[in-house]
Formats: structure tokens, C-alpha cells, sequence
């Protein structure tokens, strides 16, 4: 006894040592004699955890940063620092710097308009090496702009006692940094003056001493940048009633909690307003004594926001009899918080785990998990569960260390972690709350001890195969032929799959299991392992088994036609379909837009339908789909039909005009809506009249140009036009009347333009502005300027740039040196006189001003006559993939923005992709103008100005948008197909995303067939998720040509099909191998043939199409034992041609439509109960002569497999095969069958209803 236990401690004292070394296998490791570890040397979890975590920062230019981070642990971390995703080289980096305790030191903050290094999200990331990574939550490091104010103080003048509202608008950024003065002196504190949050300053209660100049100043660093000085005046006491009115009404804001927040309410008039508050409709209680108070001039604060603060507010002013109301919305958004952290999980290998983690946040996070500082992808066996929720199917010893759950939203995010141990299969799990482990691997875990362990269970067999589920039965183990105390783990995997997944059997002594969730037609291997009191045993031998393909549906109806009867209806015809498998209960047709992405569909009792209210002159895809009892059959190919044409139903857009002189008007157009034309547009009619003379009108009818000049047309007269679209089918609607007036006279073109009037440069470090005045002389046609420019001399480079410009940057030249800028008009005659000027850029080290004086044009001389005010508030909204539609306001216009005289707008666009894209133009006399022919998924920028007469503003700010997604337009490019090394049944497919992708690749799909000619819904798809551009395809017959083609998805649809290209398999496997499905001419040493009796059919040399047939056929055949020969060695079955109709219904462009309704299992004859009728694959199990079981498979999507033989253990002896049979009755009635196979079949037809709409 006492060496006993100095074995057993001798023992521990090794494992201690190396705890972290691969555990024994084999007998060694069932030894009775080896010792456990006990629940004192299980490995324990590590505290690694920020201390301190970024936070959110904002800067200015020069400026210093600190992004705080410090992490914790028993061994000293390594921190590092992510910008943007992408690791810092701090190595190298003279300006950021590492500070001992992990902080990122960021010393004087660069910024410029073109240049922004510093400005991102930043991430600490901490590393130990022996132990993992994590990382912390990213914070962002806002630079603020450069100094600029989005609107100036105005003239301004109050009544005494009365509010009144000077504006000075500033970006969010800015607000803080901004400042006021009155006569150029600060102003002093005082109650009736506030600065509202975006930098507008409040005055109320004004008095004499209020009156003065006023002015804003920004202080960003270096010099403060001042606005435009504007006078208050104060007026005499109003004795008259004065009008109501709202001088600054409130906005609505977005807060978060524990902020302030202020809703301004300036009200003007006599008598002086009274201005009270309502929320949701309910009186505001603003007394001071809470959260909510009313400061003078009726401003509203609320102090430390609260999440029950949002809501609309209203603001309610009243004098007299009058009363004017104004509301806003506060809304509140909190950051993510945790509500169940990951927890700490000890498991074992092969086990299913779920990390919890439960956030909330407005709005709602989303999340994602991290595991060692690399983000999770998705996979079959990392799956996000319960929404938020990290599921690890199968765990391997790699799957070990740091795992992070991120949440985040638009305010925020968070991180929380948690550490994954995976134990040696012979320590037991420590007692911990079993919410982290599945139910399918949460029992057995209580600590062994030393003991005789079980040896393999015998005879593992699959009794019942169908399309998702497996059952399988055993008998226990030889070391123990009861077995009444014995469990058992099922572990399995797809075949060439290394990671195992687990599944306990539920009660102690039962020898039968099923496991569900499994993929059709797909091979899997088991094994079993026996656990007793002293721990698990051997693991059987591998069993390989085939899950049955999907049920057999109805083939497509052949003979589908379309034809169009009017400009809205389409007839299509069909017939019944070869291969019914059952009666045909209904037909579904599905028709589809070309260029849309959203089927519709209608139920049809007969062979044909007419669909009504389409759209005219417009193509459509139908297709037929065929309905059996056991849900949709296979799509029919896809008919294209255009409707009939009509007259256009709406009018040609973006109607401008444009006087070219005295007597022509330029007319320019764009074509009514696509969706509006109704047919093929044949010309356009074009009707004008004198404005003076509205009877007498001329009638133009042109071909299908989109501009036409008018000429002929007298001097100084108005005249309207309008244009209307035709088709074969007449005339439709036409424009509004438009208006323009010629010219009195002409300009002269008969000479070059005079000298430009002036000419000014200001020189920067490595840029020089230019601007300047057009020519004293006006008469004379300016077509542009053209500006040389040069080191010493202009000659050296020359730009050229539009009429209506008046000052030019030239950018990339050298600092500190002398150029020489020369300025010329000219017209199609020549170039005029030109101007000089002289100018040095400044050194590097002069960074004053220099982007201060880019972003704030140039002071530019005011040319007579004076340039007009450029649109404001230009804005992009996206309609379609190729469509935005750009508006503005125009506030040279009166109030209510209606254009009364000539005056026309020029748009302009462009995309950044490639760099040197040139802009487009286009007029419009309305602030609207749409934007057609252009790219999907593409960012846009866009610009206005106006013109009137010969005056013309500068280009608006810019707006920006990006077209929605399209399907792709293009295939995959550069498919190539190789044989994988060693594997000459697997090939690898190989190529490249699409040309026009027109958005991001979510997947594809691979067809495959041996005919190339054969009906696409013929091929076999393989789908591949995400943007991967490599795929393998396994078990390919020997020596057969096998075409494939490729398709891309993306977030709208699937689009065109790659060309079909070839590939031929090798002609035989190296002679080492010999695969379970490949016939071999010798069955081995020591063997003879096997006698195959008077049916055998030879092997066919490739794969056969299935083609539709009536006929039906079964699933897999069982044989009697006594029938089947008993070979000396291994042997393959001949294989047999099978024949069946489509067993799936699938479109192309609907992978997922591949998913049908199970079989329920027929009812078979009688059968030897320890032969299974199963597609099972070889297994070989030493000691039994082995009996052969030929089976047909059938495919799905037309794919035909080789059949695959089954070879099982003999039936064991009479008492152990009794016994099974009455365990496996006893476990599964089969009244509980029938109920469990028609719940499946309902969860089934649900699927398949989903995947059909």
C-alpha cells in the first residue's frame, strides 16, 4: 500500500512538471497504474486585463496627445498600437513615441487640408507571449478643422429691452474654441449675454450699452482667425405693437447621458414674448429647481441629460394675441454597456462551448468577437448564437486563450474578455457553473480516478441513415459485456475534416445515439468511446456513413413561352412536367424587372397565365416552378419578354437654355425617366414663342439629339420653348415653358481680348494662388485665361482654365524659389496681352497661414461686373445605382426661391477613381438637376454655380454621394482549374473577382458538369462563402472532362455566368492509395477475385446526366446475407447507372433553393436487423468476414455519384444480436419514429417555403 501511494505521488510530482505536454495514448495511457491530476494542479485561468483603456480625444494643430493605455499581468505585457487596423512602427516614428507604462505619446499633431496622419481610431493591443492577446476599445483622436466660420455676423438692430441673435456658425469641433468681441475688446461675463452651442451669440434685455461692433474669433493655435465685423444698434423703446417673430427658433440635438444640452428660443416683438417650454405635450416645469431651467431670452438647458429626457420639445412664445410655436427633438444615445460578461471556460477537446455576452446601448450595438487580437470570421464551427452569443463547435487544442466580445455603435464601444483552457482528456474539468458548455457535451465531467478503463465498444453500426439525422447503435465493450454502468462519447466530422465535435449518450448503459443537424449527401465519420468510473477508454474503429440525398420533386415544366399582348400584360404558356414523382397540386410563375433584384409570383391552378399592370415597353423574366406534395420542384430556364411600346408618359428632363447671341438660343435636354419612355424614343418636338405673343407658336421637330439650336431669332426678345418626346406610337407630354432673352448686341470675336485688369499672387511653401480681374473691355469674347508659369521664367508650364474662373492654385513647386507667372486672355481668334508677376514660396520651416489661406479663397479684386453669390446648401440624394439627384438653394433669389429671370445653373461631378477623372457638367435652369449614367457602389462629389447674363458665381461647396449597389455586371475573370498535388480526384478552382462588381462579393457559386451542353439547373453547384477566390472539389471520377463555370453575388443578386472552362481529371491514382470508391483490378495479396455474380454491370467510364424519367427508384437496397459472397479480401461493387428524376428545385441564382423535404423512410420487408440499409462506407473491423451491400444514390441538382459500397461486420451471436434489437425497440417505438420523421418533415417544408420566397 505505502508503494502504491509513492508511486501515485512520484506520479503527480511528473505531471506537474509537465502539465503542458501532449497526455499518453494507447495502453499507456488505460494503465491502471497511471496517476491524475488532481483539481489543485489544474492549470488556472491568468487575470490579463486593461488597466487603463484610450479614450476618446480631441486636438488641434501642434498640439500634444497622450492616448492612455496600461495593461495587467503576472508576466510584464508587450503593448503595441493600432491606427485605423493597421500596426504603428514606433521604432522609426520620431513624433509618436511608447511611454513605459503603455501610453502613446503623439507630440505636435499634424493636420492640413490634404495631409491628416494623426487624425483616426486608435487601439492598444497587449501581448503575452506564453499566454495571448488583447486588445482594448479603439478611441478616436479628432483633429479640430481649420479655422472657419460656416456663416459671418450681420447688421443688426434691436429695440431696448428687446433679444437679439447675432449669428456666427461654426463646426461642432470649433465650437469650443470660439470666442466673441465688442469693439474689438473680449466681452465680459455677464447673464444677459450666452453663447449658444454652435457659436451664435444671445443678447437680451439690450440696452444702450450694447451697441458696437461685433465680431467672433477662433483660437486654434498661433493667431486667432476673426470673422467679419457687424454693428448692433440699439433703438429707442418701441411704442407701437411690433409683429411676433422667431429670431432663433430651436434645432434638434443628439446627446449623451450626463451632458448638457440647450434649445435656444429667441423670440422679437411688442409686447416683449412670453416663451414657455413643453415635452411630449406636457408642460415644462422651468423654475430653476431642477434639471431643466429657462435662461434669459427664453433658452432652455438641460442639465445632465437622462435617457427619459428624449422627446420632442416645444417651444411656445406669446405677445398679445399672437402665439408662435417651434420644436426640436432631443435624442439620447448611450454607449454600450455590458449586461453578462464572457465567463472563464475550462473544456476538453472535441466539446462544444458558448462565451456569453449580453450588451445593450442606443442604438442597439452590434457586436464582434476577437479571439489573441484577430477578429472571428463565421464559420461552421465558430457561429454567433442568440445574437451576440460565440459558439465553438468541436474545440481543438488551437481554439486555447484570449477571447474578446466588442460592442459598438455610433457613440461608442467596449470590450470584455474571457480565457479559454482546454484540459488534457485525463484532468478532469474543475466544478464550474455549466452555463458555458452546450448540452450535448455538459455531462461526464466529474474527476476520475485510477482504474482499469474500458476497451472499444464492438459493432458500431448506423441503423437508420436519412438526409439530416444519423442513428447508431454499438454493444458495449469486451472488457465490460454488461455495460450497465458504462457511458459513451460519439465523436464525429465531415470526412477530411480535423475537427471533432462530441455527443453524450443520455443515461448510463444505453448503446444507441442520434445525431442530428448533419448535411445531405454528405460523408461523415464516427467513432465511440466508453467511459467507466476511472475515466474514457478506446475509441472504436472509424465508421464512415453517407447521409441520403434530398427527397425527389417535380422536374421544370418543358415548352414555356412568353408574348405580349399590350403594353402592360405578358402571356405564358407551359406544359406538364416529364417527371412528376406524385400528382402536380399547383404551378408558381415568378417574374422579374430586368435590372430589379425582387422576384414576384403567382399561383396558377393551369398551364397558362396573363400577368397585368406592368410597365410599358419593358423587359421581364418569368419562369415556371412545379408544386408535389412534397413542396417545389426544379426551375424552368428564365424567358425574356419585352411589353408592347406607347406613347411617352412623362416629359424630357433638365430643360436649360442657354443664349449663344442675338439671335440663337441653345436648347439642351435629357430624356424623360427610363421607366416612363414606353418605347424607343424617335425624336423630340420642340414648340417656342415670343413671351409678348403666346398664339403664335413655331413648331420644330428634330431627331434624337438631346440639344437643338434655334436661330432666326430677333434681337432683345423673350421667348418660351418647350420639348416633348415621341415614339412610333405619337407625341408625349411636353416640358413647362421655359423662358430666355437674347442679346441686344454681340460681343466681338473678331480680335484677341485686351490685357486682364490686374493680377495678384500670394506665395505659399509649396503652392502659389492666382487670381485676377477680366479685361476692362468687355465686349470683346473671353473663351478662358491662360497661365505660364516657370522657375526664372513663365514659359516653363502653361494651364488653361474656364472663362468664368478668377483665381488658380498652382500646387507642386519648389519652396524658396523665385517664379515667374504670366496671365493671357484669349478667344478663338488668339491670345491677348499678357500680364506679369513675379513671386518666391516660402521656406519649410514658414508654416504660418498656409492653410489657413487655401481654405479661405484668395482676396480677389471684385471684377465689374460683380461676380454673383454661389449656391448654398447643395445636397446629393441617392435614387438608384446610376441616379442622384443634386439640389441647392440659390440666396440671390427671393425668399421663396422662385426664378423669374434668365439666370441657369451648371452642376459638375466627378469620382475619385482612378485620380485623374475629369469632371462632367451639365445646366439646369430649376435647384434641381438629375444625374443619370452613373457607376454603382461609387462615390461621387458634386459642385453648382450660377450664371446670369456674362456673370457667373464661383463653385459651390461640395456634396458628396455614393450610388447604391448593383448585381454584378461581369463575371468572374481568370478561371483556372488544377489537379491538387497527391489527390488526383480533388482539383482546386482558382480565380478573380469581377470587373464591374458593383458592390462588395459576398460569395459564389460554382456549377460543374461533365456535359457541357446539359441544362444549368443540370450542374452541380458548390457555393463559397465570403470573398475567398480558391475552392476544392472533391471525389471527381478518374479520367472524365469536367466543365466549370463561376458566378458572383453580392448584396443585390447573383450575376453573369464565367464561360465554361475544361479540365480532365488524371487517369489514375498513385499506386500507394487505393480510395473506398475506386475499383481496384487485384483484391491483394492472398486473395482471389469475387465471383460478382450473373448481374454485374460493368463501371461506367464517367459520371451519367441524369435525365428526367418517370421512373422511380429507392434510396439504398439491402441484400441478404445469404446472397452475398464472402470475399478474402477488400472489393468494391460494380457500379451502376443511376436513373431518376430531379430531386431538387434550383435556380441558379438561388443556391439556397437546393434545400428540400426530407424523405419520411418507407417501410422496408423483412431484413437481417444486423445488416443496415445504409449508404455506409468501408470500415474494416479485424476478426469478421465481411459481407457486401450494393447501393444506388441518387443526386441532387442532377449530380450523379459513384454508388458507394457498404461493408459491415457479420451479425454477432444470437443472444448479443437479441439484445441489440430489443435496446434499440425499447429506445425508439416506432409510433415515436413516425412522429419524429413527420416533425422534421414540417421543419423541413418551413425551410423550404423561406428559401423559395
Amino acid at each position: 500500500m505505502a508503494a502504491r501511494r509513492a508511486r501515485r505521488l512520484l506520479g503527480s510530482l511528473c505531471i506537474a512538471l509537465l502539465f503542458a505536454q501532449p497526455a499518453p495514448t494507447g495502453a499507456a495511457a488505460r494503465s491502471g497504474s497511471r496517476s491524475l491530476l488532481t483539481e489543485s494542479l489544474v492549470r488556472t485561468f491568468t487575470p490579463f486585463y486593461f488597466l487603463v483603456e484610450p479614450l476618446d480625444v480631441l486636438s488641434v494643430r501642434g498640439a500634444s496627445v497622450i492616448m492612455n493605455c496600461s495593461a495587467q499581468c503576472e508576466t510584464p505585457p508587450r503593448i503595441e498600437w493600432k491606427k485605423d487596423g493597421s500596426f504603428l512602427n514606433l521604432v522609426s516614428d520620431d513624433r509618436r513615441q511608447l511611454l513605459p507604462d503603455g501610453s502613446l505619446l503623439i507630440n505636435s499633431v499634424v493636420h492640413s487640408k490634404h495631409n491628416k496622419p494623426d487624425e483616426g481610431y486608435y487601439q492598444c493591443v497587449a501581448t503575452v507571449d506564453s499566454l495571448g492577446t488583447i486588445v482594448s476599445r479603439t478611441a478616436k483622436l479628432t483633429v479640430a478643422g481649420l479655422p472657419r466660420f460656416t456663416s459671418q455676423p450681420e447688421p443688426t438692430s434691436v429695440y431696448r429691452g428687446g433679444s437679439a441673435v447675432l449669428g456666427c456658425e461654426v463646426t461642432a469641433e470649433l465650437a469650443p474654441l470660439l470666442r466673441w468681441e465688442r469693439d474689438r475688446q473680449a466681452l465680459a461675463p455677464d447673464r444677459r449675454v450666452l453663447q449658444l452651442p454652435g457659436g451664435a451669440l444671445l443678447l437680451t434685455n439690450a440696452s444702450d450699452a450694447d451697441a458696437g461692433l461685433y465680431r467672433c474669433a477662433l483660437d486654434s493655435g498661433g493667431t486667432p482667425k476673426y470673422s467679419d465685423e457687424a454693428e448692433l444698434k440699439v433703438l429707442p423703446d418701441a411704442e407701437e405693437p411690433q409683429r411676433l417673430a422667431l429670431l432663433k427658433p430651436p434645432s434638434s440635438l443628439s446627446r449623451l447621458p450626463g451632458q448638457r444640452a440647450v434649445f435656444p428660443c429667441v423670440a422679437a416683438g411688442f409686447p416683449p414674448p412670453l416663451i414657455r417650454w413643453t415635452r411630449n405635450e406636457e408642460e415644462l416645469p422651468t423654475d430653476g429647481s431642477g434639471r431643466f431651467q429657462l435662461l434669459p431670452g427664453g433658452v432652455l438647458e438641460i442639465r445632465d441629460v437622462a435617457e427619459a429626457d428624449a422627446g420632442t420639445f416645444t417651444c411656445i412664445a406669446e405677445s398679445g394675441n399672437d402665439t408662435l410655436e417651434a420644436q426640436a427633438e432631443l435624442a439620447v444615445q448611450v454607449p454600450p454597456t455590458f449586461l453578462k460578461r464572457p465567463a472563464n471556460i475550462y473544456a476538453h477537446e472535441s466539446m462544444d462551448i458558448v462565451f456569453e455576452c449580453e450588451v445593450t446601448g442606443k442604438p442597439t450595438p452590434t457586436v464582434k468577437w476577437v479571439k489573441n487580437g484577430d477578429v472571428v470570421i463565421p464559420s461552421d464551427y465558430f457561429k454567433i448564437v442568440k445574437e451576440h452569443n460565440l459558439q465553438v463547435l468541436g474545440l481543438v487544442k488551437s481554439d486555447e486563450g484570449f477571447y474578446q466580445c466588442i460592442a459598438e455603435n455610433d457613440v461608442g464601444n467596449a470590450q470584455a474578455g474571457a480565457q479559454l483552457i482546454i484540459l488534457d482528456l485525463d484532468v478532469a474539468i474543475p466544478t464550474l457553473p455549466p452555463t458555458s458548455l452546450t448540452s450535448a457535451t455538459n455531462d461526464h465531467l466529474a474527476p476520475a480516478t485510477a482504474g482499469p478503463l474500458p476497451s472499444a465498444p464492438r459493432d458500431v453500426v448506423a441503423t437508420l441513415v436519412s438526409t439530416r439525422f444519423i442513428r447508431l447503435t454499438w454493444r458495449p465493450p469486451a472488457s465490460d459485456p454488461q455495460g450497465d454502468n458504462l457511458t459513451y462519447s460519439i465523436f464525429y466530422t465531415k470526412e477530411g475534416i480535423n475537427r471533432e465535435r462530441v455527443e453524450n449518450t443520455s443515461r448510463p448503459g444505453e448503446t444507441q445515439v442520434m445525431i442530428q443537424n448533419l448535411m445531405p449527401e454528405t460523408v461523415y465519420v464516427f467513432r465511440v468511446v466508453a467511459q467507466n468510473r476511472h475515466g474514457p477508454g478506446e475509441s472504436s474503429a472509424p465508421l464512415k456513413v453517407a447521409t441520403q440525398p434530398e427527397v425527389q420533386l417535380p422536374g421544370p415544366a418543358p415548352n414555356i413561352r412568353a408574348f405580349s399582348g399590350s403594353p402592360t400584360t405578358v402571356t405564358v404558356t407551359w406544359e406538364t412536367p416529364l417527371s412528376g414523382n406524385g400528382d402536380i397540386q399547383n404551378y408558381k410563375l415568378y417574374y422579374m424587372e430586368k435590372g430589379q433584384h425582387t422576384e414576384q409570383d403567382v399561383d396558377v391552378a393551369g398551364l397558362a397565365h396573363t400577368v397585368t399592370g406592368l410597365k410599358k415597353f419593358t423587359e421581364y423574366s418569368f419562369r415556371v416552378v412545379a408544386y408535389n406534395k412534397h413542396g417545389p420542384g426544379v426551375s424552368t430556364h428564365d424567358v425574356v419578354v419585352r411589353t408592347l411600346s406607347d406613347v411617352p408618359s412623362a416629359p424630357p428632363q433638365n430643360l436649360t437654355l442657354e443664349v449663344r447671341n442675338s439671335k440663337s438660343i441653345l436648347l439642351q435636354w435629357q430624356p424623360p425617366p427610363a421607366g416612363t419612355q414606353s418605347g424607343q424614343i424617335t425624336g423630340y418636338k420642340i414648340r417656342y414663342r415670343k413671351v409678348s405673343r403666346k398664339s403664335d407658336v413655331t413648331e420644330s421637330v428634330g431627331g434624337t439629339q438631346l440639344s437643338q439650336l434655334i436661330e432666326g431669332l430677333e434681337r432683345g426678345t423673350e421667348y418660351s420653348f418647350r420639348v416633348a418626346a415621341m415614339t412610333i406610337n405619337g407625341t408625349g407630354p411636353a416640358t413647362d415653358w421655359v423662358s430666355a432673352e437674347t442679346f441686344e448686341s454681340d460681343l466681338d470675336e473678331t480680335r484677341v481680348p485686351e490685357v486682364p485688369s490686374s493680377l495678384h499672387v500670394r506665395p505659399l511653401v509649396t503652392s502659389i494662388v492666382v487670381s485676377w480681374t477680366p479685361p476692362e473691355n468687355q465686349d470683346v469674347v473671353v473663351r478662358g485665361y491662360a497661365i505660364g508659369y516657370g522657375i526664372g521664367s513663365p514659359h516653363a508650364q502653361t494651364i488653361k482654365v474656364d472663362y468664368k474662373q478668377r483665381y488658380y492654385t498652382i500646387e507642386n513647386l519648389d519652396p524658396s524659389s523665385h517664379y515667374v507667372i504670366t496671365l493671357k486672355a484669349f478667344n478663338n481668334v488668339g491670345e491677348g496681352i499678357p500680364l506679369y508677376e513675379s513671386a518666391v514660396t516660402r521656406p519649410h520651416s514658414d508654416t504660418s497661414e498656409v492653410d489657413l489661406f487655401v481654405i479661405n479663397a484668395p482676396y480677389t479684386p471684385v471684377p465689374d461686373p460683380s461676380p454673383m453669390m454661389p449656391p448654398v446648401g447643395v445636397q446629393a440624394s441617392i435614387l438608384s445605382h446610376d441616379t442622384i439627384r443634386i439640389t441647392w438653394a440659390d440666396n440671390s433669389l427671393p425668399k421663396n426661391q422662385k426664378i423669374t429671370d434668365a439666370r441657369f445653373y451648371t452642376v459638375r461631378w466627378k469620382t475619385n477613381i482612378p485620380a485623374n477623372t475629369k469632371y462632367k457638367t451639365a445646366n439646369a435652369t430649376t435647384l434641381s438637376y438629375l444625374v443619370t449614367g452613373l457607376k454603382p457602389n461609387t462615390l461621387y462629389e458634386f459642385s453648382v454655380m450660377v450664371t446670369k447674363g456674362r456673370r457667373s458665381s464661383t463653385w459651390s461647396m461640395t456634396a458628396h454621394g455614393t450610388t447604391f449597389e448593383l448585381v454584378p455586371t461581369s463575371p468572374p475573370k481568370d478561371v483556372t482549374v488544377v489537379s491538387k498535388e497527391g489527390k488526383p480526384r480533388t482539383i482546386i478552382v482558382n480565380w478573380q473577382p469581377p470587373s464591374e462588381a458593383n458592390g462588395k462579393i459576398t460569395g459564389y457559386i460554382i456549377y460543374y458538369s461533365t456535359d457541357v451542353n446539359a441544362e444549368i439547373h443540370d450542374w452541380v453547384i458548390e457555393p463559397v462563402v465570403g470573398n475567398r477566390l480558391t475552392h476544392q472539389i472533391q471525389e471527381l471520377t478518374l479520367d472524365t472532362p469536367y466543365f466549370f463555370k463561376i458566378q458572383a453575388r453580392n448584396s443585390k443578386g447573383m450575376g453573369p455566368m464565367s464561360e465554361a472552362v475544361q479540365f480532365r481529371t488524371p487517369k489514375a491514382e498513385s499506386s500507394d492509395k487505393m480510395p473506398n470508391d475506386q475499383a481496384s483490378g487485384s483484391a491483394g495479396k492472398g486473395s482471389r477475385p469475387m465471383d460478382l455474380g450473373p448481374d454485374y454491370k460493368p463501371p461506367l467510364g464517367e459520371s451519367v446526366r441524369n435525365t428526367p424519367s418517370t421512373d422511380t427508384m429507392p434510396a439504398a437496397s439491402a441484400v441478404p446475407s445469404a446472397e452475398l459472397p464472402e470475399p478474402e479480401g477488400p472489393f468494391l461493387p460494380a457500379e451502376e447507372e443511376p436513373q431518376g428524376p430531379p430531386t431538387a428545385h434550383v435556380r441558379p441564382s438561388h443556391p439556397l433553393k437546393s434545400f428540400a423535404v426530407p424523405a419520411v423512410p418507407p417501410a422496408g420487408g423483412p431484413f437481417d436487423p444486423a445488416l443496415p440499409s445504409t449508404p455506409l462506407l468501408t470500415q474494416q473491423a479485424p476478426g469478421h468476414p465481411m459481407h457486401a451491400v450494393k447501393t444506388a444514390s441518387i443526386g441532387t441538382l442532377g449530380r450523379t455519384r459513384p454508388p458507394m459500397p457498404v461493408v459491415v461486420p457479420s451479425a454477432p451471436e444470437v443472444q448479443e444480436t437479441t439484445r441489440m434489437l430489443e435496446d434499440s425497440e425499447s429506445s425508439y417505438e416506432p409510433d415515436e419514429l413516425t412522429k419524429e420523421m413527420a416533425h422534421l418533415e414540417g421543419l423541413m417544408k418551413d425551410l423550404n417555403a423561406i428559401t423559395t420566397a
